[in-house]
């Protein structure tokens, strides 16, 4: 049976990181080589000191779900861990930052923490553990359901955390911190309940440095900001999700163009958005934010943002001169007023007149094209009177002419309307010589 199993047969209570580590790799359980190398290998020391044969992990640790509540003995997590730089700790049992400040201090060079799914609801932190976690770029804190001013501990003792995740967490509000972290680039904060603006904007007073937004899958109803103080909030975004959130009107989306240096929006799946087709949000969003280059993922080419701002125009005519959006006379003054575009029938034709020719007869004759070559020798038998086995059938186009030469239709199970036959066009009938 191999570690895991082992776990899985047992109750998984009071387990150590230690526990955890010498049992998933062991000898018995992991492969591993001599010397330096991908995966496990045995540390080199002198002979007879305690740390001979001990096993010395990859610098990424993942141990996930291993029912791990405490560190375990300390100089062993530094044994152990001296250099790993990411450690995943997800889906385990830690209920006491004391007890991961604990596995922090022995991991000198820790990148990347993620204590996704662990029960920190209650937990808080003596003063002075927290700066265990001063070495940290990344902090992945996803249905932990931390508080924000434990929150605020650790981003006040992380002098250089650049990514920090706080999705599923269930907030409602967001608590303001007195100390700023400027460091911070990358927020993730789905799948909340932050829907009034009154609370996302103090993510922009504690976070003065952030690149990027994701705020998807919260209930944000809109951005009640006045329009002169949204550079002043967000002065670095250039990216932002509001995926799945309940904006409702075209006054929000306008509001993006506020934020000064946004490049990249992801804007689908608000109530917004419902009313309109694929095509006609997409338009209308592009139209609307002039300076996004990047639009729910995808590049927005000069060429895409001229027709989706002249559809934009050609949208807006027939609204009464009162409601008109300031954007619509923005673009009017840049391509005038735009007569609504021609409404063309590019349906494929069902049916075609020809004419026939066979020696000297010449025949109208009536062509359905969903029909095949072979259908069409049918059809012919009634006015040659040879079966479909002894004539050669020719296409003639006459828009050519006879600029090049009848096109032989050979092939019986081909369709007709992939010859692009038109009204007027010619059919010339040959029989086959023996």
């Amino acid at each position: 049976m191999n570690w895991r199993g082992e776990m899985e047969s047992e109750e998984i209570e009071g387990r150590t990181l230690v526990q955890v580590i010498s049992e998933k790799y062991s000898p018995e359980n992991f492969p591993y080589c001599r010397g330096p190398g991908v995966g496990v290998v045995i540390r080199t020391s002198p002979q007879g000191s305690p740390v001979k044969d001990r096993l010395n992990l990859p610098r990424i640790l993942v141990l996930d779900g291993c029912g791990i509540t405490e560190a375990g003995d300390e100089e062993e997590v530094a044994t152990f861990c001296a250099h790993v730089v990411e450690l995943d700790l997800s889906h385990n049992q830690l209920k006491d930052w004391g007890e991961i400040s604990k596995i922090l201090f022995n991991i000198p060079n820790l990148d990347f923490l993620n204590l996704s799914m662990n029960p920190l609801r209650e937990s808080s932190m003596d003063p002075g553990f927290a700066e265990a976690f001063s070495g940290l770029r990344r902090l992945v804190l996803n249905n932990t359901h931390v508080t924000w001013n434990m929150v605020h501990t650790l981003t006040r003792e992380i002098p250089e955390l650049e990514e920090l995740f706080l999705c599923l967490n269930e907030y409602e509000s967001v608590s303001l911190s007195s100390v700023p972290c400027p460091s911070l680039r990358l927020l993730h904060i789905t799948d909340n309940q932050l829907q009034d603006w009154v609370e996302v904007r103090k993510l922009g007073l504690m976070y003065p440095g952030m690149v990027s937004l994701i705020l998807a899958n919260n209930t944000l109803s809109s951005i009640l900001e006045p329009e002169d103080s949204l550079p002043r909030l967000f002065p670095n975004l250039r990216s932002i999700n509001l995926h799945n959130s309940g904006l409702s009107q075209w006054e929000d989306i306008e509001k993006l163009n506020f934020f000064p240096n946004l490049q990249e929006v992801r804007v689908l799946g608000i109530p917004l958005l419902q009313p309109y087709t694929d095509q006609e949000r997409r338009c209308l969003i592009v139209a609307q934010l002039p300076r996004v280059n990047v639009l729910n993922g995808s590049v927005v080419t000069e060429g895409e943002r001229e027709d989706a701002e002249r559809f934009y125009i050609r949208y807006h005519l027939d609204c009464p001169e009162d409601e008109l959006p300031q954007r619509y006379h923005t673009l009017v003054a840049r391509y005038g007023r735009l007569a609504p575009l021609a409404e063309v029938d590019l349906s494929p034709l069902c049916d075609v007149q020809v004419q026939v020719h066979f020696g000297d007869q010449a025949e109208a004759l009536e062509l359905r094209l969903d029909q095949t070559v072979a259908d069409l020798k049918k059809q012919l038998r009634g006015i040659v009177q040879l079966p479909p086995n002894k004539i050669r059938v020719y296409y003639i186009d006459r828009q050519l002419g006879y600029a090049l030469e009848p096109q032989e239709m050979k092939y019986g199970a081909r369709a007709l309307h992939s010859y692009s036959i038109r009204d007027g066009d010619e059919i010339l009938v040959v029989p086959k010589t023996q």
